[in-house]
């Protein structure tokens, strides 16, 4: 396909925190992609499963990669029951003197090299290292390297072999390309001022390395609501709120539609909130009191028992966080765990558990478990959270989760008012509330949506918008940001 007539295809990349999707525009039909193409073939799943691939990115111990859901599935083969077992990380040798030699010698008596061990440890049985949601990291410039088996990986090294592969998944559909709009949220997380330059300069930089050297970034809330004017074109109103809540942000756009079936971006805005922190938030008011958050820590001292309280908070950061739950398996935290098993007693079962979870490093499963829950509590009013691998079985009503989350809905609430100041519009300028992102599917979320616009909240593609969006924005040039 020459360059010319691939101007004239419109390509689309959304790179998700959770959840990637390409796609194509030809002027009258969007098309997308299918990632999971071979995956689909050898397993039987839906053509529509084929269009999501998981943002995930797997390294094992040759620095092989793999993406997508085969690289979850790899990792769960080698690493979930697999026995963590830690040692101190080598950061070099040191030649020391023993002895001394005759008087007047400057040479020593006799030497040896001993190893220096550093604070890091290293998990020997580890065969690969799984990286999810390092969109999330993008922004924060404390955050350089990840070592991956003593190999230091830029940030961009870990994106662009996802990137890699949704061009080759294009290129397969459309020919040869180096152009198209990627997606990016409108603010990115970190506390830093400068994150947004910093994450789409590293962006920039891993799409131009998986051969789309022309990338034009496009806000994500946009594109979503660029493809529901493409798709519903007789939809009436003159303005159009965008709520787009991913798994890593919640971002705002108001379009204002002008004639000739055009618009006008009003305003963007975007907070740090997605449904990764709210599986954090679950995982912390369920798990936590099962795991032994709350108990006594009870050892025989020098003369006597101590009895203090047991230090979970030391614990908390690395269980919610799963790619580094493996570094609890240090003695600092494991004997803790050990003398309360050893004691007995009514909490005995907790710890058993916080012990499983810990040594068979099953982390990553129960964060799967965590996801599966919530997107049944959209469905039904009470679930249950099973993982059988910790013997963890607790129910929780829609309506606990509900209060569970309540200040993060006011988060919304808020991100809501401070979109309409910044257009400096009313409540009842809003025609239309465009509803998308897999978030965005919580029923609360949905009530509270209608609480401030009744009757005016649509779906649309919660999953696929932005990248439909994304490849009609690059096809017509859309502009991607306010007038």
């Amino acid at each position: 396909m020459s360059s010319s007539q691939a101007r004239r295809i419109g390509v689309g990349v959304d790179f998700g925190t959770s959840n990637s999707v390409a796609a194509v525009f030809d002027g009258d039909e969007v098309t997308l992609v299918a990632l999971e193409a071979r995956r689909a073939e050898s397993t039987g799943t839906s053509e529509h499963e084929a269009e999501i691939m998981p943002s995930a990115t797997y390294i094992d111990r040759a620095l092989q990669t793999l993406t997508g859901r085969d690289a979850i599935d790899r990792y769960i083969d080698d690493n979930t029951g697999r026995k963590v077992e830690l040692v101190p990380e080598v950061i070099g040798r040191a030649m020391l003197a023993v002895g001394y030699a005759s008087t007047g010698s400057r040479n020593p008596g006799e030497t040896m090299t001993v190893d220096v061990f550093g604070d890091a440890m290293t998990d020997t049985g580890m065969r690969g290292r799984l990286f999810r949601g390092t969109k999330r990291l993008l922004g924060k410039s404390d955050v350089r390297r990840l070592m991956v088996f003593d190999h230091p990986f830029r940030l961009v090294a870990l994106v662009t072999p996802i990137l890699l592969r949704m061009r080759e998944a294009l290129s397969a559909r459309v020919g040869a390309f180096d152009h198209g709009c990627v997606g990016h949220p409108v603010n990115f997380e970190g506390r830093d001022e400068h994150r947004n330059q910093l994450a789409l300069a590293r962006l920039g930089e891993a799409y131009r390395y998986a051969g789309i050297n022309e990338p034009r970034f496009y806000p994500e809330p946009i594109a979503a609501a660029v493809s529901f004017l493409h798709a519903s074109p007789d939809a009436v109103g003159e303005h159009l709120l965008t709520v787009d809540f991913g798994g890593g942000t919640l971002d705002f756009c108001i379009l204002e539609r002008i004639p000739g079936n055009r618009f006008r971006v009003v305003d963007t805005h975007g907070i740090g909130l997605g449904g990764d922190h709210i599986d954090q938030r679950l995982f912390r008011e369920l798990l936590f009191p099962l795991l032994g958050k709350g108990e006594r820590w009870r050892r025989l001292g020098e003369y006597a028992e101590i009895d203090t309280e047991f230090p979970f908070d030391e614990y908390e950061e690395f269980l919610v966080n799963w790619p580094v739950t493996y570094l609890l398996n240090q003695n600092r935290y494991t004997t803790a765990v050990k003398d309360c098993i050893d004691h007995g007693g009514p909490e005995l079962t907790k710890f058993r558990r916080l012990r499983e979870l810990i040594e068979q490093n099953l982390g990553y499963v129960v964060f799967q478990a965590i996801k599966e829950f919530k997107a049944r509590l959209s469905q039904v009013d009470e679930a249950v959270l099973d993982i059988p691998e910790i013997d963890v079985a607790v129910g929780l009503s829609r309506e606990g989760f509900e209060a569970m989350i309540g200040d993060m809905l006011g988060r919304i609430e808020q991100g809501i008012e401070a979109t309409l100041a910044r257009a400096r519009l009313p409540r009842s300028a809003i025609d239309i509330v465009l509803r998308t992102g897999g978030s965005s599917l919580i029923p609360a979320v949905h009530r509270l949506l209608e609480s401030f616009f009744p009757g005016r909240v649509v779906d649309h593609d919660p999953f696929t918008s932005v990248a439909a969006g994304l490849a009609i924005a690059d096809y017509h040039q859309l502009p991607a940001g306010p007038a």
